[in-house]
């Protein structure tokens, strides 16, 4: 499976996190250990929204989707 996902900084409120992964447990241990340079610094995250794919091409495409002016006003209303 495919996974976009959306992260909540417990640390932060303000801040969100769109990404895609396979392996959600996986990132999301990167992204509380810091090892992911665009988050690091509003650690630790917890997941708000996650959704599966079954295939890249779609996942990929909605990541897309929600990184962009449109689909972040989307995710806020929805999300």
């Amino acid at each position: 499976m495919f996974y976009v996902y959306i992260l909540h900084s417990q640390k932060y409120p303000e801040r969100q996190y769109t990404g895609f992964t396979t392996d959600i447990s996986r990132r999301i241990l990167k992204h509380n250990y810091g090892e992911v340079k665009s988050t690091a610094r509003y650690k630790p995250w917890i997941v708000e929204t996650l959704i599966s794919f079954d295939t890249e091409v779609k996942a990929l495409a909605f990541e897309k989707y929600l990184k962009s002016h449109s689909g972040r006003a989307f995710a806020s209303k929805h999300f």
